[in-house]
Order: structure tokens, then sequence, then C-alpha cells
């Protein structure tokens, strides 16, 4: 990255600089801190150091870049908000507003997890559910901003903002100043924006990778045009990055500043979710686990660095969570389902079930099945939902049934 694109007349560092000088108080954002996971560095083969910002107040980096944008504003007479969030920005603004003596409005869409939706209102806001998803509740804030003439808090189209979350990248520097990798989430760009331009200021030969999910993925297409793409639909389990869009000033930052940018599916963030809690136990949201699910990917090469994946947020509901953990469960053979075509008669569900018990598993369910086209009179399917210790141990059940003349079927692998 060359002397030229340090010089952005958006965002320059001192900007960055001047905005951590305004995050002092540690009730509102505290320094969160970095910890070496031994686990993740083995499997990439690679120094692997997670900067833990979900452990920030509000579950999220979100507060830095608000509270950077309202406290200025506030300064200047503003005394009243209104956001757009599907959750962790509305915490972040509803924190750094009520901190601040202002009141704060959030709109979310109708389908936002109902724990961000009250951690939002325990900040002090005032929450309206408008819209399918993000876009139409950004569309509907802008629209209120206006006709009540109050100030608007972007969540990643503002200098100020993006100056705010750019705080993080001074951290991760100085917590670890020989980072040859740091792996960011990328929604609006926001983050990266702010991370990359503080980083290309500190530690020019830092590389700094920003991780996409790819139900929401617009960087690569966007870069390729030269303007911002917005996806009409998302889908993705990391709803913390589920914009579907980035703005013409994290465009603008992006191309200056950051090194590479990868996709992940949702498969991948599920399993590092799942990795998370079991090797660093850490509990983290999608976008904060797509970090993670980068560096395990066969599209980033770490190999032999020290690399800074960024957990940027923890707000992770407990719905979420019971179905992410039921598909990389599945995803490992954990979770098995069978289906064992049988004679329909007496002691079969018995016979079968036994086998599965003399290979430790456990049944969570069974059901028969018989009106089903391909079965003959006389035939049924029994299907069988069984714990396993993973995919050897699947494996050795399946081998077992078959061994003793059934016809198995692997539903998960179909």
């Amino acid at each position: 990255m060359s002397e030229s694109q340090e010089r952005d007349p958006l965002i320059q560092y001192d900007d960055i600089a001047q905005a951590r000088e305004r995050l002092t108080d540690e009730t509102v954002v505290k320094r969160t801190p970095i910890e070496q996971s031994t686990s993740l560095g083995e499997m990439v083969d690679a120094e692997v150091y997670l900067k833990m910002e979900h452990l920030q107040w509000t579950g999220s980096f979100k507060t830095r870049g608000a509270y950077n944008k309202i406290c200025q504003a506030v300064d200047n007479g503003a005394d009243e908000f209104v956001a757009a969030s599907a959750g962790n920005h509305a915490q972040g603004v509803a924190l750094a507003a009520t901190n601040c003596g202002a009141d704060s409005t959030i709109v979310m869409p109708k389908h936002a997890p109902q724990a961000k939706i009250d951690a939002t209102r325990s900040y002090g806001a005032t929450v309206e559910l408008v819209g399918q998803d993000f876009q139409e509740a950004m569309e509907y804030a802008q629209s209120y901003a206006a006709e009540q003439d109050v100030e608007f808090v972007h969540a990643y189209d503002d200098p100020h903002i993006v100056a705010g979350q750019g705080t993080l990248g001074i951290e991760m520097h100085e917590d670890c100043s020989d980072v040859d990798t740091v792996v960011v989430p990328i929604g609006g760009g926001g983050l990266i924006s702010g991370i990359a331009t503080a980083l290309d200021h500190l530690s020019p030969e830092t590389r700094v990778v920003g991780v996409q999910a790819e139900g929401a993925a617009t960087v690569h297409e966007s870069l390729a045009k030269g303007i911002p793409v917005t996806l009409e639909t998302v889908d993705t389990i990391a709803d913390g990055i589920a914009t579907g869009g980035i703005s013409d000033l994290t465009l603008n930052l992006i191309e200056r500043h950051v090194d590479e940018v990868v996709t992940v599916s949702d498969a991948q963030i599920a399993n590092a979710i799942l990795l998370l809690l079991e090797r660093a136990k850490q509990v983290v949201e999608g976008a904060a686990a797509s970090s993670v699910a980068a560096i395990l990917s066969d599209d980033l090469d770490v190999r032999g660095e020290v690399v800074m994946p960024l957990l940027c947020g923890g707000n992770l509901d407990m719905t979420m969570l019971q179905t992410v953990l039921i598909h990389a469960l599945t995803e490992r053979g954990q979770i098995l389902r069978l289906r064992v075509k049988i004679d329909d008669m007496p002691g079969k569900m018995d016979e079968i079930s036994g086998i599965i018990a003399d290979h430790g598993a456990n049944i969570q369910t069974v059901r028969h099945d018989r009106a089903v086209e391909d079965l003959t009179v006389g035939e049924a399917y029994l299907v069988f939902q069984i714990e396993t210790s993973g995919a050897e141990h699947a494996a050795s059940i399946i081998q077992a049934i078959e061994s003793e003349g059934y016809s198995v079927e692997d539903v998960n692998r179909k």
C-alpha cells in the first residue's frame, strides 16, 4: 500500500487517533483482550491470536463508532438520534446516546432476534420493528430522521463511525505488533475500513483480509464494477454482516487499504461457532465466527504466520445457537439420521435399536414410515436420529446394521 493511499480525504489515521481519545470512559467502551488459541493454531499451522471484541459491554464493536459520532453531535447541539440495525449497531447507538444524555430511536427488522431487541431497550432506546430486512428498516429510519428533524446514525456510511471502529486497529497493533495477517468480517464495511486505515498507517506490512458470508457477499462484485453493489435479498446465519451492500465511502477505503477478501459458507460459519465453543470456550455470533471460518478455509493461507481473527460480536440468539449446533453436529456426523428398510413385523425395531445400543450410541427419536411409494406390501422404513461421537463412530454403526442384512441410508448425506 502506497503513501498516496495513506492520505485519504475521507478518513485519515488522525481521525482514528482522535476517536480513541474520546473513548476514555471504560463504562461505555473497554479495551478488549487478545487470547492465543493453540488449538486453532495447530489446525492452520500458525500462531492464532483471537481479538475478543465480543466481550465488549454491548457484545460488539459497534459502540466505538456510535459513541464517536454521537458525542461530537451532542457537543454541536443534537439531542435525539435514530438508527436502523439488525441488532448490534442498535445497542451501540442506544448505549452511546443514553451515556451522552440524548434520546434514541432504533428501527429494527421484524425478524430481529428478541435478545437483541430486549438488550437495545435495556440501554434506553425506543425500538420500532419495521420491515422484513435491514434495507426496509433503513429506508424507514432515514424517512423518520428527515420528518422528525433528528440526527441519523448510519451503521457504516459515516466517517465518524468508521473512525470509531478503527480504534480496534490501534488496539490490535498495540497488543500484537508483529501480526502478519488480521481477518475482519465485512457487512457494510465500516469495521474493516477503519481497522485497515489504522493498520496501513501503523503497520503497512500487515495483511488485512476481509471475510463475507456467501449469502450476503457484495465486495468482490463492487470492486470489479467500481461502484457499491446491493443485493435485493440476503441469506445467511450471520445476521450481523447481512447488510447486503456497502457504501461509496467503505468501498473507497476497502479498495485503498484492504489486501484481500474471501467468502465463507454458512456451513463453515456454523462449524467455526462450534469450534470456538469447544476449543476456545467462547460464544460468538455468526459474523464473528466468519473470521475463524476464513482461516480454516482453503481460500486463505496463513501457514507460518501470526494471525489475528477478529471476534467482533457475541450476541448469539439462543434459538440460532440451537440451529447452528444441530447443523454443525450433523455435518460432523455426531447427529446421524438413518433410514433402515425392514420387513414390517414385531421385533425389528428392537433388533436394530439393540445394534445401535451395542455401539454406544444414543437414539434421540425413531419413527415408522409405511406410506412410501417405493415400499412393497409388508415393508416399512425405520428412521432413527442418533447421537454419535463423530463420523468414524457413525460409519461403524451403519456398517453393523448393514452386516445384519438391512438396507441402510444415511439421510443426512442425501
